[in-house]
């Protein structure tokens, strides 16, 4: 009776540790499932441009703002992904994503054959060309005026290989530059004679921060060196970000999140009364900071004009296209 009553106890007992120790088994298992689903949510790393405003520069607060900055902002909230924004510059940039340092960059990066060769990229999520500007007193008033001068260009932009294609039929040499505002200064101390940038980020300089530069001459839609803007990653890698990125993009343009995001840093010339009060303004700040030029107003009908009011010279593929402002 005693050996019955002690072998049921013994039983009870090896139960009971047998299911203490499935217990804590499971209890293992789902902190591991646990931590497993911690170390899958990746917190991805995004490169960027330090000055190439409207895209991305920062603002008196000393935030990181910008047309790139909120459009990603806007695409990880719609795709539930966390990232981090490492400002280093966008020749910086290129290599960070290439050499796995970062995962992708947005930085105002024209979509190019070559650059697909090394990087895979986004849908495209802005249209973007490029232009020549001078300083506002300057009396440059065309491509042909270039002669024997030498410009100022960004590294590995879209606007430099535009400059490094008339360079040679317009006869000037060019200096490169790591940033847009240096680049800008250069103009400005007189050292170059004019720059190359792309359109928006030179009309967002001269409408918002009053740089002190005009433009005189800008590629058309059906020029080579219109471009289109792409988030990118590293060739063959990060498929699963650039995916979330496109769906982010097309959601937020479907809900209207997208063209905030544009009318909050530019403007364009879609609203042509937005666009004649932008002109207007920019004409006033001209005329009073300096002895602004007067325009021919029927030249203005026919012609595309800068910031400042004053007709600019169109070009498709490097060839003048439209008359120069004799007034210019």
């Amino acid at each position: 009776m005693k050996l019955r009553t002690f072998g049921a106890a013994l039983a009870g007992v090896l139960l009971t540790a047998s299911l203490a120790a499935c217990g804590g088994g499971q209890e293992s298992t789902e902190a591991t499932s646990t931590e497993t689903t911690n170390a899958e949510a990746k917190v991805y790393s995004i490169a960027t441009d330090t000055a190439f405003a409207p895209f991305e520069f920062t603002d008196e607060s000393g935030n990181l703002v910008g047309v790139d900055i909120d459009i990603l902002s806007a695409i990880a909230e719609d795709q539930g992904f966390e990232y981090t924004v490492n400002s280093i510059g966008f020749d910086a940039s290129k290599q960070s994503v290439q050499q796995g340092q970062d995962d992708g960059m947005i930085a105002g990066m024209s979509i190019t054959d070559e650059r697909k060769e090394t990087f895979d990229f986004s849908d495209p999520y802005y249209d973007s060309t490029v232009c020549c500007a001078v300083a506002a007193d300057s009396k440059v008033a065309s491509l042909s005026d270039l002669k024997g001068e030498n410009v100022a260009v960004k590294t590995g932009t879209q606007s430099l290989d535009w400059a490094k294609s008339i360079s040679k039929e317009y006869g000037f040499t060019m200096t490169e530059f790591a940033d847009s505002d240096v680049m800008y200064q250069d103009v400005l101390a007189g050292n170059s004679a004019a720059c190359f940038e792309d359109t928006p980020t030179m009309g967002y300089a001269i409408n918002s921060s009053n740089v002190g530069l005009k433009i005189i001459a800008e590629v058309d839609s059906t020029s080579e060196f219109f471009s289109q803007y792409g988030f990118a990653v590293k060739k063959g890698e990060n498929a699963e970000l650039l995916e979330m990125f496109n769906t982010g993009l097309a959601h937020i343009k479907a809900n209207g999140k997208y063209d905030e995001i544009l009318a909050k840093y530019i403007s364009t010339s879609a609203d042509a009364t937005t666009a004649a009060s932008t002109t207007a303004k920019a004409e006033a700040t001209d005329a009073t900071a300096s002895d602004a030029t007067a325009t021919d107003s029927t030249d203005k009908a026919a012609d595309s004009t800068d910031a400042n009011g004053e007709a600019i010279e169109e070009v498709d593929n490097g060839e003048e296209a439209i008359e120069e402002d004799a007034a210019a």
